[in-house]
């Protein structure tokens, strides 16, 4: 486990692909707990420790986590989140043909199917779909693919991945949106690469940057880029 970032009221952490952020079903050790052993040992905390997720990555997605270590810290966070006021959060992704434009802003309405844990595009007016909107713009390439960096406007159900499939640019490895072969980690070209926003609690703006994985693709795709965005 990577700490980006720490102090009294947050914790920042870079997720890896496969890792998930909070329990389900699987029975796998969360990140949080993760999280909440690396605190309880490094303060030498008796009882449980606090730990509040205000938002959370897909499994197969890797980068940027942010956890909050007390309550006043939570609950800012979950109106950050909500809202989409006061944060940022930028993503860059891998994926198999460039987008046309090279740079632009898509809108979809989604629907989320949860059998499925499946986002679709439907028409407007559509019931039970939501508006996702965000902004993109194509950072390089290599011979077979194309890194794009994404800024959310909203936060729907596997938005960037839909999204991105909608306009014929599946994220490599990301079978589920059309992506034509699987990556050999089992996770997706996609990583959240940064988050700025307005700290909870002292109201100093901070921006964390998530290294990119360990892996030749992203590493060459991603050497150019201004490390600190």
């Amino acid at each position: 486990m990577t700490v980006l970032y720490e102090d009294n009221h947050i914790i920042a952490v870079n997720k890896t692909c496969n890792e998930i952020v909070q329990g389900d079903r699987t029975g796998d050790m969360p990140l949080s707990d993760m999280v909440k052993a690396y605190l309880k040992e490094k303060y030498q905390k008796p009882g449980e420790v606090f730990l509040g997720v205000p938002h959370r990555l897909d499994r197969p997605t890797s980068g940027v986590v942010l956890f909050a270590r007390t309550s006043k810290a939570l609950t800012r966070l979950n109106e950050m989140f909500r809202s989409h006021e006061r944060i940022q959060k930028t993503y860059w992704a891998i994926t198999e043909h460039a987008p046309v434009p090279l740079e632009g802003r898509l809108e979809h309405y989604l629907l989320r199917k949860e059998l499925q844990n499946k986002s679709y595009v439907v028409q407007e007016g559509t019931q039970n779909a939501k508006l996702a909107k965000l902004t993109y713009r194509t950072l390089g390439h290599s011979d077979r693919y194309y890194l794009v960096e994404v800024h959310l406007e909203t936060g729907r159900h596997h938005q960037i991945r839909c999204q991105l499939s909608a306009v014929g640019c599946p994220i490599k490895g990301d079978l589920k949106y059309g992506a034509k072969r699987s990556n050999p980690d089992g996770g997706i070209s996609l990583h959240a690469r940064s988050i700025a926003f307005q700290h909870p609690v002292s109201k100093e703006f901070i921006r964390i940057v998530a290294p990119v994985p360990n892996d030749r693709l992203w590493q060459a795709l991603s050497s150019e880029q201004d490390e600190e965005l």
